[in-house]
Protein backbone atom coordinates (compact mmCIF):
# COMPACT_ATOMS: atom_id res chain seq x y z
CA UNK A 1 0.00 0.00 0.00
CA UNK A 2 1.14 3.51 -0.78
CA UNK A 3 2.53 5.26 2.31
CA UNK A 4 1.93 8.80 3.54
CA UNK A 5 4.92 10.97 2.74
CA UNK A 6 3.84 14.57 3.31
CA UNK A 7 4.67 15.59 6.89
CA UNK A 8 2.09 18.38 6.81
CA UNK A 9 -0.89 16.47 5.42
CA UNK A 10 -4.12 17.71 7.03
CA UNK A 11 -6.72 15.53 8.69
CA UNK A 12 -9.20 15.97 5.83
CA UNK A 13 -6.55 15.25 3.21
CA UNK A 14 -5.55 12.15 5.11
CA UNK A 15 -9.09 10.80 5.29
CA UNK A 16 -9.58 11.41 1.57
CA UNK A 17 -6.32 9.62 0.90
CA UNK A 18 -7.32 6.75 3.14
CA UNK A 19 -10.56 6.18 1.29
CA UNK A 20 -8.78 6.15 -2.06
CA UNK A 21 -5.90 3.98 -0.91
CA UNK A 22 -7.82 1.36 1.02
CA UNK A 23 -10.96 1.37 -1.10
CA UNK A 24 -13.62 -1.21 -0.50
CA UNK A 25 -11.37 -3.27 1.77
CA UNK A 26 -11.31 -0.63 4.50
CA UNK A 27 -14.80 -0.52 5.89
CA UNK A 28 -15.52 -4.27 5.89
CA UNK A 29 -12.34 -4.82 7.86
CA UNK A 30 -12.96 -1.80 10.08
CA UNK A 31 -16.29 -3.38 10.92
CA UNK A 32 -14.79 -6.83 11.37
CA UNK A 33 -15.15 -6.66 15.14
CA UNK A 34 -18.90 -6.27 14.75
CA UNK A 35 -19.13 -9.97 14.01
CA UNK A 36 -15.87 -11.13 15.54
CA UNK A 37 -15.88 -14.53 17.19
CA UNK A 38 -14.70 -14.78 20.78
CA UNK A 39 -11.62 -16.68 19.59
CA UNK A 40 -10.45 -14.01 17.16
CA UNK A 41 -7.50 -11.78 18.00
CA UNK A 42 -7.98 -8.05 18.18
CA UNK A 43 -5.10 -6.37 16.39
CA UNK A 44 -3.70 -3.22 17.97
CA UNK A 45 -1.57 -0.22 17.10
CA UNK A 46 -0.04 2.01 19.79
CA UNK A 47 0.23 5.78 19.37
CA UNK A 48 2.60 7.24 21.96
CA UNK A 49 4.84 4.78 23.80
CA UNK A 50 6.53 6.88 26.46
CA UNK A 51 6.17 6.14 30.16
CA UNK A 52 2.38 5.64 30.20
CA UNK A 53 2.15 4.21 26.71
CA UNK A 54 4.86 1.64 27.41
CA UNK A 55 2.99 0.58 30.53
CA UNK A 56 -0.21 0.11 28.54
CA UNK A 57 1.74 -1.79 25.90
CA UNK A 58 3.05 -4.25 28.49
CA UNK A 59 -0.47 -4.69 29.84
CA UNK A 60 -2.05 -5.43 26.47
CA UNK A 61 0.80 -7.76 25.45
CA UNK A 62 -0.07 -9.85 28.49
CA UNK A 63 -3.81 -9.78 27.74
CA UNK A 64 -5.00 -12.84 25.80
CA UNK A 65 -6.75 -12.34 22.50
CA UNK A 66 -4.68 -9.44 21.23
CA UNK A 67 -1.90 -8.99 18.70
CA UNK A 68 0.18 -5.80 18.62
CA UNK A 69 1.10 -5.03 15.02
CA UNK A 70 2.62 -1.56 15.24
CA UNK A 71 3.89 1.15 17.56
CA UNK A 72 4.47 4.85 17.00
CA UNK A 73 6.31 7.68 18.74
CA UNK A 74 8.01 10.93 17.76
CA UNK A 75 11.01 9.88 19.89
CA UNK A 76 13.05 7.34 17.93
CA UNK A 77 14.48 5.64 21.03
CA UNK A 78 11.08 5.22 22.66
CA UNK A 79 9.67 3.90 19.40
CA UNK A 80 12.48 1.38 19.01
CA UNK A 81 12.23 0.35 22.65
CA UNK A 82 8.52 -0.39 22.22
CA UNK A 83 9.12 -2.29 19.00
CA UNK A 84 11.73 -4.43 20.74
CA UNK A 85 9.35 -5.03 23.65
CA UNK A 86 6.72 -6.40 21.27
CA UNK A 87 9.13 -8.52 19.24
CA UNK A 88 10.78 -9.95 22.37
CA UNK A 89 7.38 -10.75 23.90
CA UNK A 90 6.17 -12.72 20.89
CA UNK A 91 9.56 -14.39 20.46
CA UNK A 92 9.38 -15.68 24.03
CA UNK A 93 5.72 -16.60 23.68
CA UNK A 94 6.13 -18.55 20.44
CA UNK A 95 9.62 -19.93 20.90
CA UNK A 96 10.54 -18.57 17.46
CA UNK A 97 12.23 -15.33 16.48
CA UNK A 98 9.56 -12.67 15.90
CA UNK A 99 10.35 -9.39 14.15
CA UNK A 100 7.05 -8.33 12.58
CA UNK A 101 6.10 -5.36 14.76
CA UNK A 102 6.32 -2.19 12.69
CA UNK A 103 7.50 1.09 14.21
CA UNK A 104 6.50 4.50 12.89
CA UNK A 105 7.18 8.12 13.73
CA UNK A 106 3.81 9.29 12.31
CA UNK A 107 0.56 7.92 13.75
CA UNK A 108 -1.16 8.21 10.36
CA UNK A 109 0.80 5.20 9.13
CA UNK A 110 -1.04 3.13 11.74
CA UNK A 111 -4.43 4.54 10.79
CA UNK A 112 -4.01 3.70 7.10
CA UNK A 113 -3.55 -0.02 7.84
CA UNK A 114 -6.72 -2.10 7.35
CA UNK A 115 -5.20 -4.99 9.33
CA UNK A 116 -5.28 -2.98 12.59
CA UNK A 117 -8.62 -3.14 14.43
CA UNK A 118 -8.01 -0.67 17.24
CA UNK A 119 -5.55 1.88 18.57
CA UNK A 120 -4.27 2.75 22.02
CA UNK A 121 -3.45 6.47 22.38
CA UNK A 122 -1.14 7.63 25.18
CA UNK A 123 0.23 10.90 23.85
CA UNK A 124 0.41 14.21 25.74
CA UNK A 125 -3.07 15.69 26.16
CA UNK A 126 -2.74 18.23 23.34
CA UNK A 127 -2.32 15.27 20.99
CA UNK A 128 -5.51 13.38 21.98
CA UNK A 129 -8.30 14.94 19.91
CA UNK A 130 -6.81 14.87 16.42
CA UNK A 131 -5.70 11.19 16.46
CA UNK A 132 -9.02 10.20 18.04
CA UNK A 133 -11.06 11.93 15.33
CA UNK A 134 -8.89 10.48 12.59
CA UNK A 135 -8.96 7.00 14.13
CA UNK A 136 -12.75 7.05 14.42
CA UNK A 137 -13.14 8.20 10.82
CA UNK A 138 -10.74 5.51 9.60
CA UNK A 139 -12.72 2.78 11.36
CA UNK A 140 -10.59 2.02 14.41
CA UNK A 141 -11.88 1.37 17.91
CA UNK A 142 -10.04 3.46 20.47
CA UNK A 143 -8.53 3.34 23.95
CA UNK A 144 -7.37 6.85 24.86
CA UNK A 145 -5.68 7.88 28.05
CA UNK A 146 -7.29 10.32 30.45
CA UNK A 147 -7.83 13.22 30.56
CA UNK A 148 -9.88 12.90 27.41
CA UNK A 149 -9.05 16.29 25.90
CA UNK A 150 -7.19 19.56 26.15
CA UNK A 151 -10.36 21.66 25.85
CA UNK A 152 -14.11 21.51 26.39
CA UNK A 153 -14.80 21.76 22.66
CA UNK A 154 -12.40 18.95 21.80
CA UNK A 155 -14.12 16.62 24.25
CA UNK A 156 -17.53 17.07 22.60
CA UNK A 157 -16.05 16.72 19.12
CA UNK A 158 -14.49 13.43 20.17
CA UNK A 159 -17.88 12.18 21.35
CA UNK A 160 -19.46 13.27 18.08
CA UNK A 161 -16.87 11.44 15.97
CA UNK A 162 -17.04 8.24 18.01
CA UNK A 163 -20.82 8.19 17.77
CA UNK A 164 -20.91 9.07 14.07
CA UNK A 165 -18.58 6.23 13.11
CA UNK A 166 -19.93 3.81 15.72
CA UNK A 167 -16.60 3.17 17.37
CA UNK A 168 -15.98 1.51 20.73
CA UNK A 169 -14.10 3.95 22.95
CA UNK A 170 -12.62 3.42 26.40
CA UNK A 171 -11.27 6.40 28.36
CA UNK A 172 -8.29 5.34 30.47
CA UNK A 173 -9.97 6.30 33.78
CA UNK A 174 -9.32 2.85 35.17
CA UNK A 175 -10.57 3.61 38.70
CA UNK A 176 -14.02 2.73 37.36
CA UNK A 177 -12.78 -0.84 37.03
CA UNK A 178 -11.80 -0.99 40.73
CA UNK A 179 -14.44 -2.51 43.02
CA UNK A 180 -13.63 -0.08 45.88
CA UNK A 181 -14.77 2.87 43.78
CA UNK A 182 -17.81 1.02 42.48
CA UNK A 183 -18.87 0.06 46.02
CA UNK A 184 -18.42 3.65 47.23
CA UNK A 185 -20.61 4.96 44.43
CA UNK A 186 -23.25 2.26 44.95
CA UNK A 187 -23.50 3.15 48.64
CA UNK A 188 -23.99 6.80 47.69
CA UNK A 189 -26.37 6.20 44.78
CA UNK A 190 -28.57 3.86 46.84
CA UNK A 191 -29.00 6.33 49.69
CA UNK A 192 -27.00 4.47 52.34
CA UNK A 193 -25.57 7.78 53.59
CA UNK A 194 -28.88 9.58 53.20
CA UNK A 195 -29.35 12.52 50.92
CA UNK A 196 -26.02 13.50 49.41
CA UNK A 197 -25.05 17.05 50.36
CA UNK A 198 -21.36 17.51 49.65
CA UNK A 199 -18.42 15.95 47.85
CA UNK A 200 -14.80 16.79 48.47
CA UNK A 201 -12.32 15.84 45.75
CA UNK A 202 -8.71 15.95 46.87
CA UNK A 203 -6.09 15.84 44.11
CA UNK A 204 -2.70 15.87 45.78
CA UNK A 205 -0.28 15.51 42.91
CA UNK A 206 3.29 16.04 41.79
CA UNK A 207 2.09 18.68 39.33
CA UNK A 208 0.87 22.20 39.99
CA UNK A 209 -2.89 22.28 40.55
CA UNK A 210 -3.77 24.65 37.70
CA UNK A 211 -1.74 25.02 34.49
CA UNK A 212 0.40 28.04 33.69
CA UNK A 213 1.92 29.55 30.57
CA UNK A 214 5.16 27.89 29.51
CA UNK A 215 8.21 30.15 29.92
CA UNK A 216 10.97 27.52 30.05
CA UNK A 217 14.36 28.45 28.55
CA UNK A 218 15.48 26.91 25.27
CA UNK A 219 17.58 23.76 25.18
CA UNK A 220 19.09 21.78 22.31
CA UNK A 221 16.71 19.30 20.74
CA UNK A 222 17.91 15.69 21.14
CA UNK A 223 18.74 14.02 17.84
CA UNK A 224 16.23 11.22 18.47
CA UNK A 225 13.24 13.56 18.91
CA UNK A 226 11.02 15.15 16.27
CA UNK A 227 10.23 18.26 18.32
CA UNK A 228 8.11 19.86 15.60
CA UNK A 229 5.82 16.82 15.55
CA UNK A 230 5.76 16.64 19.37
CA UNK A 231 4.39 20.20 19.41
CA UNK A 232 1.94 19.46 16.60
CA UNK A 233 -1.16 21.68 17.06
CA UNK A 234 0.31 23.50 20.07
CA UNK A 235 1.99 26.93 19.68
CA UNK A 236 5.62 26.73 18.67
CA UNK A 237 8.24 27.13 21.39
CA UNK A 238 11.83 25.96 21.90
CA UNK A 239 12.50 22.51 23.27
CA UNK A 240 12.98 21.91 26.98
CA UNK A 241 13.79 18.52 28.47
CA UNK A 242 11.11 18.51 31.19
CA UNK A 243 8.44 18.64 28.47
CA UNK A 244 9.74 15.68 26.48
CA UNK A 245 12.43 13.98 28.58
CA UNK A 246 14.73 11.31 27.19
CA UNK A 247 13.97 7.62 27.53
CA UNK A 248 16.42 7.36 30.45
CA UNK A 249 14.20 9.64 32.58
CA UNK A 250 12.14 7.53 34.98
CA UNK A 251 9.71 10.15 36.30
CA UNK A 252 6.63 11.79 34.79
CA UNK A 253 7.16 14.52 32.17
CA UNK A 254 6.20 18.02 33.28
CA UNK A 255 4.20 18.99 30.20
CA UNK A 256 1.17 18.50 32.46
CA UNK A 257 2.00 21.77 34.23
CA UNK A 258 1.60 23.93 31.12
CA UNK A 259 -1.62 25.19 29.56
CA UNK A 260 -0.59 24.57 25.95
CA UNK A 261 -0.30 20.83 26.58
CA UNK A 262 -2.45 19.92 29.57
CA UNK A 263 -4.39 21.10 32.61
CA UNK A 264 -2.06 20.59 35.59
CA UNK A 265 -3.06 18.47 38.55
CA UNK A 266 -6.71 19.24 37.80
CA UNK A 267 -6.63 17.09 34.68
CA UNK A 268 -4.05 14.62 36.02
CA UNK A 269 -5.39 13.16 39.29
CA UNK A 270 -8.46 15.36 38.89
CA UNK A 271 -9.57 13.44 35.81
CA UNK A 272 -9.54 10.27 37.93
CA UNK A 273 -11.23 11.61 41.04
CA UNK A 274 -13.79 13.92 39.42
CA UNK A 275 -14.74 10.91 37.31
CA UNK A 276 -15.64 8.99 40.47
CA UNK A 277 -17.43 12.00 41.95
CA UNK A 278 -19.56 12.28 38.80
CA UNK A 279 -20.29 8.53 38.97
CA UNK A 280 -21.37 8.75 42.59
CA UNK A 281 -23.60 11.74 41.85
CA UNK A 282 -25.22 10.10 38.84
CA UNK A 283 -23.92 12.89 36.59
CA UNK A 284 -22.31 10.89 33.79
CA UNK A 285 -24.42 12.81 31.26
CA UNK A 286 -24.43 16.18 32.99
CA UNK A 287 -22.31 18.33 35.28
CA UNK A 288 -22.21 21.35 37.60
CA UNK A 289 -24.09 24.57 36.92
CA UNK A 290 -21.84 27.02 38.78
CA UNK A 291 -18.10 27.09 39.39
CA UNK A 292 -16.63 29.42 42.02
CA UNK A 293 -12.85 29.89 42.28
CA UNK A 294 -11.20 30.53 45.65
CA UNK A 295 -10.87 34.23 46.43
CA UNK A 296 -8.44 34.05 49.34
CA UNK A 297 -11.14 35.39 51.67
CA UNK A 298 -14.54 33.76 52.05
CA UNK A 299 -14.11 31.07 49.37
CA UNK A 300 -11.19 28.91 50.44
CA UNK A 301 -11.62 26.08 47.91
CA UNK A 302 -12.59 25.73 44.29
CA UNK A 303 -16.32 25.03 44.52
CA UNK A 304 -18.82 23.47 42.13
CA UNK A 305 -22.58 23.66 42.56
CA UNK A 306 -24.98 21.19 40.95
CA UNK A 307 -28.60 21.90 40.05
CA UNK A 308 -29.78 19.44 42.74
CA UNK A 309 -28.06 21.48 45.46
CA UNK A 310 -24.97 19.30 45.92
CA UNK A 311 -21.74 21.22 46.58
CA UNK A 312 -18.42 19.83 45.42
CA UNK A 313 -15.12 21.29 46.59
CA UNK A 314 -11.55 20.43 45.75
CA UNK A 315 -8.26 20.78 47.59
CA UNK A 316 -4.75 19.32 47.59
CA UNK A 317 -4.60 18.12 51.19
CA UNK A 318 -5.08 14.42 50.52
CA UNK A 319 -5.80 12.11 47.61
CA UNK A 320 -9.38 10.83 47.82
CA UNK A 321 -13.06 11.40 47.17
CA UNK A 322 -15.24 12.06 50.24
CA UNK A 323 -19.04 11.88 49.90
CA UNK A 324 -21.03 13.44 52.74
CA UNK A 325 -24.74 12.76 53.19
CA UNK A 326 -27.37 13.47 55.83
CA UNK A 327 -26.77 10.08 57.48
CA UNK A 328 -23.12 9.26 56.91
CA UNK A 329 -19.97 9.54 54.84
CA UNK A 330 -17.99 7.47 52.33
CA UNK A 331 -14.31 8.10 51.58
CA UNK A 332 -12.43 6.19 48.88
CA UNK A 333 -9.09 6.16 47.12
CA UNK A 334 -6.92 3.47 45.54
CA UNK A 335 -5.79 2.13 48.92
CA UNK A 336 -9.03 1.93 50.90
CA UNK A 337 -12.72 2.63 51.30
CA UNK A 338 -13.93 3.99 54.67
CA UNK A 339 -17.45 4.71 55.84
CA UNK A 340 -19.16 6.50 58.70
CA UNK A 341 -20.77 4.59 60.32
CA UNK A 342 -17.92 2.11 60.05
CA UNK A 343 -20.18 -0.94 59.61
CA UNK A 344 -21.63 0.51 56.41
CA UNK A 345 -18.65 -0.63 54.35
CA UNK A 346 -19.62 -4.23 55.11
CA UNK A 347 -23.28 -3.73 54.19
CA UNK A 348 -24.13 -5.83 51.12
CA UNK A 349 -25.72 -4.08 48.18
CA UNK A 350 -29.08 -5.84 47.90
CA UNK A 351 -30.61 -7.32 44.77
CA UNK A 352 -33.22 -4.53 44.84
CA UNK A 353 -30.56 -1.80 44.86
CA UNK A 354 -29.05 -0.02 41.88
CA UNK A 355 -26.02 -1.95 40.66
CA UNK A 356 -23.50 0.09 38.69
CA UNK A 357 -21.58 -1.11 35.64
CA UNK A 358 -19.12 -3.74 36.83
CA UNK A 359 -15.68 -4.21 35.31
CA UNK A 360 -12.72 -5.79 37.05
CA UNK A 361 -10.23 -5.19 34.25
CA UNK A 362 -10.25 -1.92 32.31
CA UNK A 363 -8.34 -3.22 29.30
CA UNK A 364 -10.29 -6.47 29.07
CA UNK A 365 -13.57 -4.57 29.36
CA UNK A 366 -12.64 -2.56 26.25
CA UNK A 367 -11.62 -5.67 24.34
CA UNK A 368 -14.83 -7.47 25.30
CA UNK A 369 -16.87 -4.48 24.14
CA UNK A 370 -15.06 -4.38 20.81
CA UNK A 371 -16.54 -7.83 20.21
CA UNK A 372 -20.01 -7.18 21.61
CA UNK A 373 -20.23 -3.55 20.36
CA UNK A 374 -21.54 -2.44 23.74
CA UNK A 375 -20.33 0.70 25.52
CA UNK A 376 -17.38 0.06 27.87
CA UNK A 377 -17.41 1.23 31.48
CA UNK A 378 -15.75 4.56 30.69
CA UNK A 379 -17.25 5.38 27.33
CA UNK A 380 -16.28 8.57 25.50
CA UNK A 381 -19.35 10.46 26.80
CA UNK A 382 -18.28 9.69 30.37
CA UNK A 383 -14.72 10.77 29.60
CA UNK A 384 -16.11 13.99 28.11
CA UNK A 385 -18.26 14.83 31.13
CA UNK A 386 -15.51 14.04 33.64
CA UNK A 387 -12.80 16.07 31.92
CA UNK A 388 -15.28 18.92 31.50
CA UNK A 389 -15.41 19.28 35.28
CA UNK A 390 -11.62 19.63 35.28
CA UNK A 391 -11.63 22.21 32.49
CA UNK A 392 -14.43 24.21 34.13
CA UNK A 393 -12.42 24.51 37.33
CA UNK A 394 -9.29 25.56 35.47
CA UNK A 395 -11.19 28.21 33.51
CA UNK A 396 -12.80 29.65 36.65
CA UNK A 397 -9.36 29.96 38.25
CA UNK A 398 -7.83 31.39 35.05
CA UNK A 399 -10.56 34.05 34.77
CA UNK A 400 -10.67 34.66 38.51
CA UNK A 401 -14.45 34.81 38.79
CA UNK A 402 -17.52 32.57 39.15
CA UNK A 403 -18.86 30.94 35.99
CA UNK A 404 -22.38 29.79 35.18
CA UNK A 405 -22.50 26.64 33.05
CA UNK A 406 -25.31 25.00 31.14
CA UNK A 407 -24.35 21.29 31.13
CA UNK A 408 -26.98 20.39 28.53
CA UNK A 409 -25.92 23.00 25.97
CA UNK A 410 -22.26 22.87 27.19
CA UNK A 411 -22.07 26.65 27.09
CA UNK A 412 -21.34 29.34 29.66
CA UNK A 413 -24.37 31.49 30.39
CA UNK A 414 -24.14 35.14 29.27
CA UNK A 415 -20.34 34.94 29.22
CA UNK A 416 -18.76 35.45 25.76
CA UNK A 417 -15.24 35.59 27.20
CA UNK A 418 -15.54 32.22 28.91
CA UNK A 419 -17.20 30.67 25.86
CA UNK A 420 -14.25 31.74 23.70
CA UNK A 421 -12.00 29.74 26.04
CA UNK A 422 -13.91 26.50 25.41
CA UNK A 423 -11.34 25.82 22.70
CA UNK A 424 -7.89 26.93 21.48
CA UNK A 425 -6.62 27.75 18.03
CA UNK A 426 -4.41 25.06 16.54
CA UNK A 427 -1.15 25.56 14.74
CA UNK A 428 -1.33 24.96 11.02
CA UNK A 429 -1.71 22.51 9.38
CA UNK A 430 -3.45 20.72 12.25
CA UNK A 431 -7.16 21.16 12.89
CA UNK A 432 -10.26 19.25 13.98
CA UNK A 433 -12.02 19.78 10.62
Amino acid sequence: MKKIIESDITRRQFINFLGAAVGSAAMPFAGRANTALASERITLGFIGVGKQGAGLLRGFLNTPGTQVLAVCDVDMLKKENAQKMVNDHYTQESGHRYHSCDAYDDFRYILERPDIDAVVIATPDHWHAIPVLMAAESGKDIYCEKPLSLTLYEAREMVNAVRKYRRIFQTGSMQRSDNKFRLACELVRNGYIGEIKKVNVSIRTGFIAHPVECDLPAESVPSELNWEFWLGPAPWRPYHSILAPPISFSGWPKWRDYRDYSGGGMTDWGAHHFDIAQWGLGMDHSGPVKIIPPDGKEIKQLTYLYANGVEMTTDVEDNLILFTGTEGKVAVNRSYIKTWPEKLVRHPISARDLHLYESNNHKQNWLDCIKTRKHPICDVEIGCRSVSVCHLGNLAVQLGRPLLWNPEAELFINDPEANRLRDRSKRSPWSLS
